[in-house]
């Protein structure tokens, strides 16, 4: 299969042509896959699709994205419930996601709230719920968002305030291969997106982590490679935006307002034991649950600290995350 133009194939994929679909069984071969993170993959494809977290097999953002995404940044501010600019209001970060999003979170939250260089005006919710697939979740008037609106207002919050998020979904078990699951996995993630836009007016950043390794998994919910797959899903809905995909539009000067501006946040993925090279994330079975799939206690606590690590290091967060 011949390499694809980046851009010009994930406009094509939103634009919901129909593409070739590679059959893949599930892989619960344990230790190591012998999968390639995107972010060692770089110009090199998999399946004929370039890696690389951003276009051209780069794990760096464009110039002018990561420009617009400073702007925005620099232009959060702690705000009160009716979304006004005060100085003693607070900047809402929440989470978005399925189970392993909850309780990773669910962890993140007080190893952050101990950290002495998170914001004092910086309040964080979970509003991350089991079983809450992103082909769930994109629907507006799904039963979710009713339970995202009660957790903001039972921690004093409300949807007005929330101004960044972290996404991480999947869909339970897939079955079509790839690029077919793939393919539909971030139509439905540009599906939630914009109704993360809808839902909370003033939300200006979403980051977005695809799934961990699913070597050790013993069920057909998201077992390899489904589970790497996941990050070719938020790789091009990334690109799409990029690329200038009206209903991914973020810039009120290009036209109406769709979408938060979208970016990587921690890649989490690593070929089990293997690990990935920059010796960041290595999955041992003792970070998976029972069923291989949802994160055990240490489990959570790797991805909290790869989260907290991001928000206090990336250029876009770090100035409003940051005291």
């Amino acid at each position: 299969m011949s390499r694809r133009h980046p851009l010009a194939f994930v406009i094509a994929l939103i634009a919901g042509l129909t593409l070739p679909t590679v059959a893949r069984a599930s892989n619960c071969a344990g230790t190591q896959t012998g999968l390639v993170p995107l972010t060692a993959l770089g110009a090199g494809t998999y399946q004929g699709y370039p890696g690389g977290l951003y276009p051209d097999g780069s794990n760096v953002r464009p110039a002018a994205h990561d420009a617009a995404g400073l702007a925005i940044a620099n232009a959060i501010a702690p705000i009160d419930t009716f979304g006004n600019a005060d100085p003693n209001g607070r900047v809402l970060f929440i989470s978005i996601g399925m189970s392993n999003c909850t309780q990773e979170f669910t962890t993140f939250i007080p190893l952050t709230n101990a950290d002495a260089s998170k914001g004092a005006r910086v309040r964080i919710v979970d509003c991350a719920i089991g079983g809450q697939t992103a082909s769930i979740i994109k629907n507006p008037t799904a039963a979710y968002w009713d339970s995202v609106r009660a957790r903001l207002r039972g921690r004093g919050a409300s949807p007005a305030q929330v101004q960044v998020v972290w996404i991480k979904e999947a869909n339970a078990g897939p079955t079509t291969g790839f690029p077919a699951a793939t393919t539909a996995l971030m139509r439905d993630l540009g599906s939630v997106v914009r109704t993360l836009h809808d839902q909370f007016p003033n939300i200006r950043i979403a980051y977005l982590s695809s799934r961990t390794y699913g070597g050790y998994a013993s069920s057909a919910l998201n077992p390899e490679p489904y589970a790497y797959e996941g990050g070719f899903a938020v790789k091009w809905l990334i690109e799409g935006q990029i690329a200038g995909e009206d209903s991914l539009n973020y810039d009120p000067v290009q036209g109406a307002v769709e979408a938060p501006w979208l970016a990587w946040g921690p890649y989490l993925w690593a070929d089990g034991l293997k690990g990935r090279k920059d010796g960041k994330v290595v999955w041992t079975r003792g970070d998976l649950g029972p069923d291989g799939t949802h994160p055990s206690v240490p489990g959570r606590e790797k991805v909290a600290r790869l989260l907290l690590d991001f928000l206090k290091s990336d250029e876009t967060s770090k100035m409003w995350f940051v005291t």
